[in-house]
């Protein structure tokens, strides 16, 4: 019997793991962070082992750079799990040693199946396809039955989950200082890594992918705390409180996907609009950017925009000009409006909103923040589109 090592964090998460991989005839052991898991390593000398990056006392890439420079385990295949915001963590993994890297977000209990089996050498399927063989309808079967049960004991733990969450943001903001604050940000950070994982898993990509991408902000407002301002708070705010939204039952998985997003950057700066544009690849997010004014307007007359980005100071046509006439057209009249701009103070923000603008990002931003704020302003309004009919 092949023993599997689970370096897992997350007691739910782990306990769904090993579940899956028992039924599968695997022996399980599981390490609930990383030290534990870095010494169950040595004892248990498994035959594979599922790691996830983000641990307590010892984080994944750590662990892979130890085992790997130990002749027994050079071989031993380490299947990674991490969020996709992070791609420096991914790069660093495979060349730190793991033989695969998934997105914690999207990773289905089959794919992890099939990952393992190809690892191991037991199974070659088709790509896409499950493993052939007599057993192939009674594994697929008992795969949704598994999942369907995983999408119920999520939902029903919702509630919690949303009350534990909002509970922390109010201990976070109400902190005077960052001393205060970041015992706060680190616990609202290890809850939205699990709600990844979590929603991940049941198949509730909407869920997994806001709360991988407000994870990831988490991460590096903790690891820098002189980037935890009052528009970064008010971000993680606004994403905490919509991801109660989106636990509604019913909900498409492919909600940014079908039809494509499709979001307007206007900026007459060409690297506040090469950073725009960045920081919304990250979330695979589609995007069209130009630099004047009336160029943009024309666009808005001829497509129906899901987000659009505004700078404020532009030659031509400035940025409240050019959202109250967009706001004059049928297809964007609901249109959210982001403004982009280096202006920040009282008169600026209330201008913006009076001229039909749903927010404002003061430049210079975090690419994650821009991110985080871009996935819950397109996921909020394809939902009322929906509710709409």
């Amino acid at each position: 019997m092949k023993k599997i090592l689970v370096i897992e964090d997350d007691p739910i998460v782990a306990h769904i793991y090993r579940s899956r991989l028992e039924k599968e005839g695997y022996q399980v052991h599981v390490a609930a962070d990383g030290q534990t898991g870095y010494y169950q390593v040595h004892e248990l000398k498994p035959d594979g082992i599922l790691l996830d990056l983000m641990l307590p006392k010892m984080n994944g890439q750590e662990i892979l750079k130890k085992i790997r420079a130990q002749p027994q385990f050079q071989s031993i295949p380490v299947i990674v799990f991490t969020n996709a915001y992070m791609a420096n963590m991914i790069q660093e993994s495979f060349t730190a040693g793991a033989t695969a890297v998934y997105n914690k977000a999207t990773l289905t209990p089959r794919q992890i199946m099939d990952a393992l089996n190809s690892a191991l050498g037991l199974t070659e399927p088709a790509p896409g396809q499950p493993a052939a063989g007599p057993d192939a309808a009674a594994t697929l079967a008992t795969d949704t039955v598994f999942q369907a049960d995983l999408l119920k004991t999520f939902l029903d733990a919702a509630p919690q989950t949303l009350a534990e969450l909002r509970k922390q943001l109010q201990e976070l903001t109400k902190s005077a200082s960052d001393l205060e604050r970041l015992p706060h940000l680190y616990e609202l950070y290890r809850k939205i890594h699990a709600l990844t994982g979590n929603a991940g898993i049941a198949g509730l990509r909407p869920v997994a992918q806001m709360a991988a991408a407000l994870e990831a902000l988490l991460k590096e407002l903790h690891d820098k705390p002189k980037n935890i301002t009052p528009s970064t708070l008010r971000t993680t705010a606004a994403a905490v409180d919509f991801l109660g939204e989106l636990f509604a039952p019913g909900l498409p998985a492919d909600l940014t996907e079908t039809p494509p997003v499709n979001i307007l950057v206007v900026d007459d700066e060409i690297l506040s609009r090469r950073a725009i544009t960045y920081a919304l690849d990250k979330a695979a997010l589609k995007s069209v950017s130009v630099e004047d004014p009336q160029a943009a307007l024309n666009l808005a007359r001829e497509n129906a925009f899901d987000l659009v980005f505004l700078d404020v100071q532009m030659p031509g046509m400035d940025g409240f000009q050019l959202c109250e006439k967009i706001r004059a057209l049928e297809a964007n009249k609901s249109t959210p409006v982001l403004f982009v701009t280096s202006l920040n103070d009282f008169k600026v923000r209330a201008q913006s909103s009076l001229s039909g603008g749903s927010d404002l990002i003061a430049k210079p931003f975090m690419f994650i923040e821009l991110t985080v704020k871009a996935l819950t302003f397109i996921l909020r309004s394809r939902i009322q589109r929906l509710k709409q009919g």
